[in-house]
Formats: structure tokens, C-alpha cells, sequence
């Protein structure tokens, strides 16, 4: 047996989320149906790094799976991009030591999301960005990034049917970057509870309306209510950006 280590990009635009979910389309479904046709029948379990939800997408997941097959990496890669849908794209493939574990390996994690800031919307981009066509006080919004960073407690920007008691987190980056016609925000964190990265953005955006004051998040983290914080924002504007490892 050889642990196989991948990283994927998927669209995830026709997705019902990452994780198997019974009669409903997911990417760990279709990465484990392929498999399973590479492997005679046989069930090979797909590990991910963590699950996106519905309309999520993702640039740089990473998923590992145990595996009898003799293929050098380079013909896992192309084995499987023949086999997979046009929504999903191997783009790395290594052979790794029984140690590794996509998700409990994984020291940090990145996610961006896009915005696009002009009065129309576009047609072509409509699920790939959130159209948010208000002024924006970038000032403002880099004032509440800079209090997002460190480590706090999330309990006010994670959902409320998050399950996980312990919900501390560290925020090594937080940065918004604007570029014609949008504005995309990334963050780098040790790990993120369900919705934080789409509530963040959610309040952070009113932050930059004016509909909020820019000084306004050491409160709402104090606070630890999930109703302190703004709109969660649509998920076709978030992408799971890169995972990242001691090595």
C-alpha cells in the first residue's frame, strides 16, 4: 500500500459541498467514484483537509488516499484527470509516508474571497464572486482586518450550529487587496470554524458601508454572540486557497 497525496481545484458551483452526502452531487463523492473505477470496485476512502460547503470552490485542497496501484505520480495525475469531471482538476500529485494526514497534518490554512465592486454585475463571473456594489471606506476595512488578526475567540463570527466547543483561533494574515472593479480578502489562520470566513466578511463589508463603526471588533469578539456580527456572507465568493504544511 502507498498513502497518495493530492492537490485539488474544483468549481463549486454544481457541488452540494465537499463531504459525501446521500443522493446529492459532492466532490469527495466524485473522487471516490473514480477510485473506485481505477481500483476494480474496490472503495478507497478519500481524506480531505477540511469540507467546503455548497457553492464553495477551491484552488489548492488537499485530500490523501491509501492505495495498492503501482503508478509513479506523474500517471496518478493524468489517471485521474481523464477520469474525473470537468469541475474537479488534480494539480499535484505525490507519494508521502503513512504519517501524513491531510487534515490533522495541516498546520495553517488559507481562504480568499472575491468581490466585484462595479455597478453591474457580470454575467461571467456571477458564481465565481460576490457582487456587492457599494462604495467601500478601504481605510475602514483595513482598520477591522488588522483587529481580526491574533488569537481570539470566534463564538461571534461562526455559526450558530457550529458544534465545537473550543472555538479559539489564531489569524496570522488578514488583508484585503483591491484591484479594478473588485476587492479580494485573504486570510491565513492555524484554523476556521464553520461560516468565520463568510461572517467576517459579512460584517467586515458593512464595516466599509458605514453601517458599522471601523473599531467596532474587539467588541463583537468580546461580546462571544454570533448575533453581534453582521450578514454571512454568499458562499460562490469563498475559495479554500491553500493548505499548508511543516514541510
Amino acid at each position: 500500500m502507498k498513502r497518495i497525496k493530492c492537490i485539488i481545484s474544483y468549481d463549486g458551483t454544481h457541488f452540494a459541498g465537499y463531504q459525501v452526502q446521500p443522493n446529492k452531487r459532492t466532490v469527495q463523492g466524485e473522487l471516490e467514484q473514480t477510485l473506485a473505477k481505477m481500483h476494480k470496485g474496490e472503495m478507497v476512502r478519500v481524506v480531505a483537509s477540511g469540507r467546503t460547503d455548497a457553492g464553495v470552490h477551491a484552488y489548492g485542497q488537499v485530500i490523501h488516499f491509501d492505495s495498492s496501484l503501482l503508478l509513479p505520480a506523474e500517471r496518478w495525475q493524468k489517471a485521474l484527470n481523464a477520469l474525473l469531471p470537468d469541475d474537479i482538476v488534480v494539480r499535484d500529485v505525490q507519494e508521502v509516508d503513512f504519517s501524513f494526514h491531510a487534515r490533522f497534518s495541516a498546520t495553517a490554512k488559507e481562504y480568499r474571497y472575491k468581490i466585484r465592486t462595479a455597478e453591474e454585475q457580470d454575467v461571467f463571473s456571477r458564481y465565481y464572486c460576490y457582487h456587492y456594489p457599494y462604495a467601500l471606506d478601504i481605510e475602514a476595512i483595513k482598520h477591522a482586518l488588522n483587529a481580526v488578526k491574533g488569537t481570539h475567540d470566534f463564538t461571534s463570527f461562526c455559526s450558530a450550529k457550529t458544534e465545537i466547543e473550543d472555538r479559539v483561533r489564531t489569524i496570522y494574515e488578514a488583508e484585503a487587496i483591491s484591484s479594478h472593479n473588485g476587492l479580494e480578502f485573504r486570510f491565513v489562520g492555524n484554523g476556521f470554524l464553520y461560516n468565520m470566513v463568510r461572517i467576517l466578511v459579512g460584517t467586515i463589508l458593512e464595516i466599509g458601508q458605514g453601517k458599522r463603526e471601523a473599531d467596532c471588533i474587539p467588541s463583537i469578539l468580546q461580546g462571544k454572540d454570533r448575533r453581534l456580527a453582521g450578514k454571512t456572507a454568499p458562499p460562490h465568493g469563498l475559495y479554500l486557497w491553500n493548505v499548508y504544511y511543516d514541510n
